[in-house]
């Protein structure tokens, strides 16, 4: 049979437009894709809850980073005056106290050398502490020194290097400036909650219970000290949260008997009161009294450490180091090597 072309470009033609017909309808058929868009939808909900998760978490680890320092910014500075002298556990004393005062915020360390120089040794160790700190020397007088076999209590040892540094903080800090001053001698033991931790304080007016720091001594803050006297611990006594005596063993009747490591003073109190000072001739026990009688009465003192009832600082001096082998030695002419720090 012969096929006109004529007849099959009509056949081509109406299967193309009944395709295309087809294709039309089945366009204008509802599709069900609630499946594929319910878990489209679920994934695109988990991605945002887990970016609010992250944000949430960044934010939290901001606040983490910046908290302690927006904090530390805030604190008083605690200016802590170390009178320091040339002896063979020197270095180790300085070390130890030293890392104990890193981890205080918003610290300033005073060292103070009796010298009549800044040493090597101390520069460098002030140097590499990490610490902000500021170097001062100078001499005790030759007849207010101890000799080498005098015993410790004959004299007062760091007056006049005390008297520098208050006299340093006169110079360069101003009366609106807020802070606290502590003398840390560097060979006590010094527990952290001395300076950061909340302590409980009893109100002298309720009696309530509410938080203070040794920060926020307003004239001058107290609290026991451990291994000092002849005694486990010295301590204020409290009544009704105010200092009524002292539990001493050692000349009692002193105005204020409490060792150095025992009080801080308020910054601004020191700078009102210019001419306070230790008195380098003061009898024997009374220095402490020297500088606190000129500053404030024993009602005005504000007891810490939970009514003085914690000790959180010991008076821990190191022994002095036996050398008898080192000595020996040098006499064989086999002295210790030159070359090693110590």
């Amino acid at each position: 049979m012969k096929v006109k072309l004529k007849n099959v470009f009509v056949i081509y033609f109406l299967v193309s437009v009944i395709g295309l017909m087809y294709a039309l309808l089945q366009l204008g058929q509802p599709c069900d894709c609630s499946q594929h868009l319910r878990s489209a939808s679920d994934l695109m909900h988990g991605k945002d809850k887990k970016i609010s998760q992250l944000l949430s978490e960044v934010k939290r680890l901001q606040a983490r980073g910046k908290g302690p320092e927006l904090e530390g910014q805030a604190l008083p500075v605690i200016y802590a005056i170390t009178p320091t002298y040339a002896r063979l556990v020197q270095k180790a004393e300085l070390v130890r106290i030293s890392q104990t005062f890193l981890h205080v915020k918003n610290f300033h360390w005073i060292v103070v050398e009796d010298s009549p120089v800044k040493t090597q040794l101390v520069s460098e160790l002030l140097a590499q502490s990490g610490l902000r700190f500021t170097h001062l020397h100078t001499e005790t007088p030759k007849e207010h020194k101890l000799k080498e076999s005098d015993p410790n209590w004959l004299k007062p040892r760091g007056v006049e290097q005390r008297n520098l540094a208050l006299q340093w903080l006169r110079e360069n800090r101003e009366l609106s400036e807020e802070g606290v001053v502590y003398f840390a001698d560097d060979d006590n033991t010094y527990s952290l909650r001395l300076f950061d931790e909340i302590l409980h304080l009893t109100s002298r007016r309720s009696l309530g219970r509410h938080l203070a720091r040794i920060r926020s001594t307003k004239r001058v803050s107290v609290w026991p000290v451990g291994l000092v006297g002849g005694l486990r611990f010295e301590r204020p006594l409290v009544e009704k949260g105010r200092v009524v005596s002292f539990y001493t063993a050692w000349k009692p009747n002193r105005p204020f008997p409490m060792d150095m490591a025992g009080f801080a003073i308020a910054l601004q109190l020191l700078l009102a009161n210019r001419e306070a000072r230790f008195d380098l001739l003061a009898e024997r026990g009374y220095l402490e009294s020297s500088l606190l009688q000129s500053l404030v009465s024993i009602e005005e003192l504000e007891p810490r450490a939970d009514n003085c009832t914690k000790v959180l600082v010991w008076h821990t001096r190191s022994e002095k180091p036996k050398m008898k082998q080192e000595e020996l030695l040098q006499k064989q002419g086999l002295g210790s090597d030159p070359s090693i720090e110590v």
